[in-house]
């Protein structure tokens, strides 16, 4: 990647200033070195060229230990292609009980490599492997107000809480699917 043409917004997010942006497997690589020494262990490379773009395209590199603070996008579609990595999406009614869980992985996996939200409903992701590449598309323009952030669930500041609480979620989707 050092041979590209990127900005950084922060260690979290690259914006690509090439004229066509490509991502090789050399680039990904790199992005998951960035990620590794991330404090919340994710990156993401945007394709679009700015937050007021009308179509956001990333790559996004999440490690295990990444934690995904629910929310959900009031007036936007998202859809999510998993390149590598395993994941659950964790889909939660207004009062963060478990409305669906989508076991995902790459394509060879065998299970869902794609889905598509477009309505405003609260998601989470719990990652399986030790590091998920996924392909993620969202309208724009980036309105910090159009994610919602629930009250049920920590925002990620206390390391601790966080894991309590996906160690929490994950022993509700246990009880749900009936699994041990």
């Amino acid at each position: 990647m050092d041979h590209r043409k990127y900005r950084f917004q922060n260690p979290e997010v690259i914006y690509s200033d090439m004229e066509v942006v490509t991502a090789s497997r050399a680039d990904i690589d790199h992005l998951e070195t960035l990620s590794s020494h991330n404090p919340r262990k994710r990156v993401r490379l945007c394709a679009h060229d700015s937050p007021a773009d009308a179509l956001h395209e990333m790559l996004i590199i999440h490690e295990r230990s990444a934690y995904v603070r629910p929310h959900k996008h009031l007036g936007k579609s998202e859809s999510m292609h998993v390149i590598s990595g395993r994941v659950d999406m964790v889909m939660m009614d207004d009062h963060g009980e478990i409305l669906q869980l989508i076991e995902m992985g790459d394509y060879a996996s065998g299970l869902p490599f794609y889905e598509r939200v477009d309505k405003p409903v609260f998601h989470t992701l719990i990652i399986r492997s030790e590091v998920l590449v996924f392909h993620e598309v969202t309208n724009g323009p980036f309105l910090p107000a159009t994610t919602v952030f629930p009250d049920w669930a920590p925002d990620g500041s206390d390391v601790g809480l966080a894991e309590s609480y996906i160690q929490n979620l994950e022993q509700r989707i246990k009880s749900l699917t009936g699994t041990q």
